[in-house]
């Protein structure tokens, strides 16, 4: 492998043709990071096999990279090269969500892929109709879902990773790895921000609202994404607030009010509880232990746990109901001697004086053990010290208030036991269903309404951000070479943005993220100003027509010394004007024409959050269909008029 010069990110030669999966995007693996993001793009893709170019620049690259060498299994990555002037639509629906919509527009995207089989037959569909295909063709294949994943990067750093399919949906490569994989990328290539929408799903449970409960963050999480804004008027303090009120549901309570109507929610609280080695408390415990646990079986049985009930063969010379009365009965004398280990002959002695059948006692002696009969767990253990088998009686409701003794019930228990992974899952599942989506009527009213509010915003926080670097660049500490040194620059200009009519307008200043900018130790101002408009004119459409003013609290002659005014990494903010009076927001803004989009729903939002609106036909002001009862399944009425002009129209005096 050659090392790269970080300085120059110069053309190097191509190392092997096959890369392995699980490493690339490391350092130095196929590449060393260089100054920008740009740079680090340009030198990954020399290492990529150029497909295809398409009219107006449109290029594709292809790595292969292996999963496993035995048995042999290979993924491919595309990446292409979208300009702005081949893209259908230079506005980014992406950054407007999630709230990036005063970013100006980009040169290019880059779009990393991973295809699925089937997104990966299409894809050589394209290759193999060369002549007839269009950019638009291409456009609409980067717009199909399916992909294993997909996630695109703007030339100034900022990026969207737009889906993740793992094994659940047919995908070769585990979630887990896939964002792994988007992770190490992203370091490598040295990207700013990057957002996603977690619509992640396992057996239609909400990941987000799982994952939420039970560690108090969504599945993406765990690779460093964190809330960034919020459906439907939710904030952050909202949705931090949402999570510690399900994670800290008590079982005890719950188990209090949905006993009377389910019995099978206690008894899976006290199934985890016999597995788990401390005490689970709340809902999030309950959660969090059940989702570890997953994570460490395998993907047959594992461990063992007590069923509900006896298993009867066909065989049994005995009937299932002969067999279920035995069972009470032992019940019945366990219950006289509560919380106390009973040898089994006790039991036996106790329980023949209701049952004559020594040989349907045995049975059911010999298969109770970690079983529940109706309302109790029977337990069985052999005594360490007299070799004897006993047995103990306790009941579901005391497990959930005595949960500090019913840890101590030792770790014996748990040798005993057994679950296979599907039966977990199914167990989550149920509980996911009754408790965390879909409580009961009959449920107390205020356990009720705190955990279908609380799960409500959690689903409606879906936007999640990524800072893989921030400013901490900009205070790291970096070497340089003896002939350059780093500034750190940025633009300020001016956004006029219409408040009234025609003449009256506000102006906002917007200053964009700072750019690392290399000069020789001797440079000048004007050699300074010259590199800062190239390389703002090479990212953001709108600069093309960029015209430098001045520096702000700087006012230095073009010919003096940068280094001899400034210091090496500091911070220097331009400003300038666009001097075409055709670029206007709509045309270098990703928000576009949506900068004058009206927004004021009743649940608090103000701007585009991506979800269904209706604007009033009188006074053009937005609302969410959800918030305005209008059913998704329904379509938005062709005329439209909300409450507020409703009102005023009411009060209007009649015609005469």
């Amino acid at each position: 492998m050659l090392s790269l010069d970080p300085s120059g990110c110069k053309k190097r030669k191509r190392v092997d043709s096959v890369f392995k999966f699980k490493a690339f995007g490391e350092q130095g693996y196929p590449i060393e990071s260089c100054v920008t993001f740009r740079e680090n793009v340009k030198a990954l893709l020399e290492y990529g096999n150029v497909e295809m170019v398409f009219m107006n620049g449109m290029t594709v690259w292809s790595f292969q990279l292996e999963v496993h060498r035995h048995p042999p299994s290979h993924v491919l990555l595309f990446v292409v090269e979208e300009s702005v002037e081949a893209s259908p639509n230079r506005h980014c629906k992406h950054c407007i969500y999630i709230g990036w919509g005063e970013h100006l527009i980009c040169n290019k995207k880059y779009h990393f892929l991973v295809p699925s089989k089937d997104t990966m037959s299409a894809f050589l569909s394209y290759f193999g109709n060369n002549h007839s295909s269009t950019v638009m063709g291409k456009l609409n294949f980067l717009e199909l879902n399916g992909h294993t994943m997909h996630g695109v990067f703007h030339s100034n750093g900022f990026g969207h990773l737009l889906c993740v399919n793992g094994l659940e949906t047919g995908s070769d490569l585990a979630g887990h790895l896939i964002l792994d994989f988007w992770s190490r990328l992203c370091f490598c290539l040295q990207a700013r921000k990057v957002s996603l929408i977690d619509l992640a799903k396992q057996r239609s449970m909400d990941l987000r609202l799982l994952h939420g409960a039970a560690y108090g963050q969504s599945w993406f999480g765990h690779w460093g994404y964190q809330f960034g804004r919020g459906s439907f008027g939710v904030t952050q303090q909202m949705y931090q607030k949402a999570l510690e009120a399900l994670q800290n549901v008590p079982l005890c309570i719950l188990a209090h009010h949905i006993g009377p109507l389910d019995m099978e929610i206690p008894i899976l609280f006290s199934k985890y509880q016999t597995l788990s080695s401390r005490s689970l408390v709340t809902l999030g415990d309950l959660l969090k232990f059940m989702l570890d646990l997953k994570s460490r079986l395998p993907k047959e049985s594992a461990l063992r746990t007590y069923n509900p009930g006896i298993l009867v063969e066909n065989s049994c010379r005995w009937s299932p109901k002969r067999i279920e009365m035995a069972a009470r009965v032992i019940v019945e004398s366990l219950k006289k001697a509560k919380f106390r280990w009973v040898s089994r002959q006790e039991v036996r002695d106790t329980a023949r004086t209701y049952v004559g059948d020594t040989g349907l006692l045995d049975f059911v002696l010999k298969s109770l053990g970690d079983h529940v009969v109706g309302k109790y767990l029977v337990r069985r253990c052999l005594n360490p010290v007299t070799k004897v088998l006993e047995y103990c009686l306790e009941d579901i409701s005391n497990t959930l208030t005595n949960q500090e003794e019913f840890v101590t019930s030792d770790s014996k228990f748990k040798a005993r036991c057994k679950i296979s992974r599907a039966q977990l899952m199914n167990d989550m599942f149920y509980i996911y269903s009754y408790i965390v989506r879909g409580q009961k009527k009959d449920m107390d009213s205020t356990i009720t309404s705190t955990i279908s509010l609380a799960s409500r915003i959690v689903l409606d926080s879906k936007y999640f951000v990524k800072d893989y670097k921030g400013n901490e660049i900009l205070s790291k500490v970096e070497s340089e070479d003896g002939e350059k040194s780093k500034l750190y620059c940025t633009i300020a200009i001016q956004d006029n943005i219409d408040i009234g009519g025609p003449d009256e307008s506000e102006h906002k200043l917007i200053t964009l993220p700072y750019e690392k900018i290399m000069l020789r130790k001797n440079a000048t101002f004007n050699e300074l100003i010259e590199q800062v408009e190239k390389n703002f004119r090479e990212i953001y459409w709108g600069f093309k027509s960029f015209m430098f003013g001045s520096i702000i609290n700087l006012n230095p002659k073009g010919s003096d010394q940068v280094f001899r005014v400034s210091k090496s990494g500091s911070k220097l903010v331009f400003q300038g004007k666009l001097v075409d009076m055709g670029m206007n927001h709509e045309s270098i803004f990703e928000s576009g024409l949506r900068q004058n989009m009206i927004v004021d729903c009743g649940c608090g939002t103000k701007g585009d959050d991506g979800e269904r609106m209706v604007a009033c036909d009188i006074c053009e002001v937005w609302q969410h269909t959800r918030c305005l009862k209008i059913p998704n399944n329904e379509e938005i009425p062709n005329i439209y008029v909300c409450s507020r002009c409703e009102q005023d129209i009411l009060v209007l005096p009649a015609l005469p």
